[in-house]
């Protein structure tokens, strides 16, 4: 309890406000695109489309190996992250094992802002908790990408469709897993995004909420007004 009043009196008002508005930006932002995707097709609904017509041609297909191979290729991107961020969560545990020199590094930095050990050790938790969530979401990526390639190796032989009902339904559960993997995914990216972000309190909480700001254009900019998105919707 002494440790939790002090540090609560070592924050700032604006250390609490951009704590308070990097969150809310990074769970306001993930609510908005998915209602946004509904009304205007996002990058993410956009290649759900594809999902669900590659699924439905791999039901007309007798030799289903490219499929596999393509689900396998898909997969290695959440493995990948995850790895990396095995990497960058030791990294930051670290950090926090030797405090003391790495916050004199910090210091060191251009208009890095002076702050006690307590405020140092905060922001590096902030990172951690966020990169620790990343991780979740790309190995549960990982898991449901699984769970597509067993769907894709379980699917009847072409032949055995008797009706273009029954490939539709095929398709749209098995695009629909495929979907909530890459939307797993990005929900794991999203966490990269704003870990620069948080990185930003270690020069000010006003230049964090200044890059929380500017992460929120990029990945609007991105996924609603990107030109793949006019490809993939042309």
């Amino acid at each position: 309890m002494e440790s939790l009043s002090s540090l609560l009196r070592a924050l700032a008002g604006s250390d609490y406000l951009a704590v308070l508005v990097l969150f809310g930006a990074w769970t306001g932002y993930a609510h908005f695109a998915r209602r946004r995707s509904v009304m205007q097709p996002s990058v993410l609904a956009a290649t759900n489309r594809e999902r669900t017509r590659w699924m439905l041609q791999a039901t007309w297909r007798d030799n289903r190996v490219i499929d596999g191979v393509v689900v396998q290729n898909l997969s290695t991107s959440p493995s990948f992250f995850a790895s990396t961020t095995i990497l960058i969560i030791g990294g930051l545990l670290a950090v926090l094992s030797s405090e003391e020199r790495a916050s004199e590094l910090v210091r060191e930095i251009p208009f890095a802002a002076r702050s006690s050990l307590l405020v140092f050790d905060l922001k590096i938790v902030l990172l951690l908790a966020i990169f620790v969530f990343a991780f979740f979401r790309f190995t549960w990526s990982l898991r449901q990408y699984s769970f597509g390639a067993i769907l894709v190796a379980a699917a009847p032989d072409h032949t055995q469709f008797a009706t273009d009902e029954q490939r539709a339904q095929f398709a749209d559960r098995a695009g629909r897993v495929m979907g909530l993997a890459a939307e797993t995914f990005n929900d794991g990216l999203r966490g990269y995004y704003f870990a620069f972000a948080g990185t930003a309190w270690f020069f000010s909480p006003w230049a964090m909420i200044a890059a929380t700001a500017g992460v929120v254009g990029i990945l609007y900019a991105r996924e609603f007004r990107s030109e793949v998105l006019a490809v993939l919707n042309g």
